[in-house]
């Protein structure tokens, strides 16, 4: 029995990220990264520039848990909650859609990791969020992990630094609605729920 040749499959190539996106939402998308985190060298205030990608910005921050911190780390949590039920918009500053934390072991210890989305780039998420500690006065979950700045207060370099050397790059993010802000989506809400109430009052 004759066998039929197997087509070669060509690699899947990046795509660029559209230059107009304001119909990017309208298609699902996905985007493979390289292991270095971004497709071409590109420097920014800190460092290299990762990309925006069909889901925004992002980073997967993981470090290990200082010996006996573990209820600390959880308890942070639920300052967060409290804190963001006292004042809904406290965390603004950081234009974020999600945040994720997640306690884990391997064997290795205890290991925190972060997990956030949002719209700004790498650099000034940082910047802002240590503004945004120090007008609040609220401590940082990171006082609970080994290599954590004493001085992250006023030392934003040795903050960034120390997200860098924890950042662990996605390899694939995909958006169901691509590259829309969370402000964008907030603000289709609204026009929602406008529209519903008119369409109420209508009937």
């Amino acid at each position: 029995m004759a066998t039929q040749a197997i087509p070669k499959l060509e690699p899947l190539k990046p795509q660029a990220v559209p230059l107009r996106r304001e119909d990017a939402w309208t298609k699902p998308q996905a985007l493979a990264i390289p292991k270095e985190g971004y497709f071409k060298p590109e420097e920014g205030r800190y460092g290299s520039v990762f990309p925006v990608t069909p889901a925004c910005y992002g980073f997967s921050v993981v470090a290990k848990v200082l010996p006996g911190r573990e209820q600390a780390v959880r308890d942070y949590g639920k300052k967060i909650e409290e804190a963001v039920k006292a004042a809904p918009d406290v965390l603004a500053p950081l234009k974020l859609h999600y945040l994720r934390w997640v306690l884990f072991d391997v064997g290795s210890g205890l290991h925190f990791m972060y997990q956030g989305i949002f719209d700004t780039d790498f650099d000034k998420y940082i910047e802002d969020a240590i503004v945004l500690f120090n007008q609040t006065g609220i401590d940082t979950v990171f006082l609970n992990l080994e290599g954590w700045p004493a001085d992250w207060r006023t030392n934003a370099q040795a903050v960034i630094k120390f997200f860098r050397q924890h950042q662990c790059p996605s390899f694939l993010e995909y958006g169901e609605y691509p590259y829309v802000s969370a402000d964008e989506i907030k603000k289709a809400l609204k026009l929602k729920k406008a529209f519903g109430e008119a369409l109420d009052q209508m009937q």
